[in-house]
């Protein structure tokens, strides 16, 4: 093991892109050194550490499926290696596959979104809390929700929706039980977001389709979301746990 950082140490999971890789950012110009993980494009991944050392961090890429026991260990196992302490996680890495009705979902479709936002989350989570109390930390978590927790999603995502509404029960449920350690655990729950998600899973107008229903007119850029986290995360928000924040333009 490496001499301990003197900076903050986070791990993101999900980091390369989107919300994740903005949150990356954001911390790394707030003064903490990085682990991010992602699952598939390592150029991406490779790109959002470099913009992070341009902000004077140090960050560290790993390639892991979250929803493995491996792949769950592995960005921790980075933060020992590399850093000699960690003081917050945050559970980002999500999907959705597609956009459909629940009877046009795929049964393997609906297991791996359930499992990469839910089951990962949870997992990471674990880790997290196990790291914490192994070096008397009070650290901070992360978890990373979805307006559609309390919308439901219909004709769109409703297995989506409810793994996000179970995520929303687990940051309060986990919250309460380690909060007098010192430990905080505390939620974002974005609404719409302008990220290549909608792109991807195969509806590329929807940002423009669904602005007009949101009180603020638009969709968020994935930097107001990482503001957020980072407040979230910081010595500002030092008494707020158990509870999941909104950021969802008012819808």
């Amino acid at each position: 093991m490496r001499a301990t950082s003197l900076r903050p140490v986070a791990i993101v999971t999900g980091g390369s892109r989107g919300i994740g890789a903005a949150t990356v950012l954001r911390l790394a110009r707030a003064g903490h050194d990085l682990v991010l993980t992602y699952r598939t494009d390592a150029a991406a991944a490779a790109r959002v550490a470099a913009s992070a050392r341009e902000s004077g961090a140090e960050a560290v890429t790993v390639c892991a499926d979250v929803v493995t026991d491996e792949g769950v260990e592995a960005p921790f196992a980075a933060a020992r290696e590399r850093f000699g302490r960690l003081d917050a996680v945050v559970c980002n890495a999500g999907t959705t596959t597609r956009f459909a009705p629940l009877a046009q979902t795929p049964p393997e479709e609906i297991r791996r979104t359930i499992d990469v936002n839910l089951t990962a989350t949870v997992l990471t989570a674990r880790l997290a809390v196990q790291e914490f109390e192994r070096t008397a930390t009070p650290g901070v978590i992360v978890t990373v929700s979805s307006g559609a927790a309390t919308l439901g999603s219909p004709g769109e995502y409703t297995h989506y929706a409810a793994a996000k509404a179970a995520v929303d029960a687990f940051t309060m449920g986990l919250g309460k039980e380690v909060g007098p350690r010192g430990i905080r655990v505390v939620g974002v729950a974005p609404g719409l977001v302008d990220t290549d998600l909608h792109a991807r899973t195969g509806d590329a107008d929807r940002i423009e389709r669904m602005a007009p229903g949101i009180p603020l007119q638009r969709a968020a850029d994935p930097d107001e979301i990482a503001a957020a986290i980072e407040w979230l995360l910081s010595p500002d928000a030092s008494y707020v746990t158990a509870t999941t924040l909104r950021v969802a333009g008012g819808r």
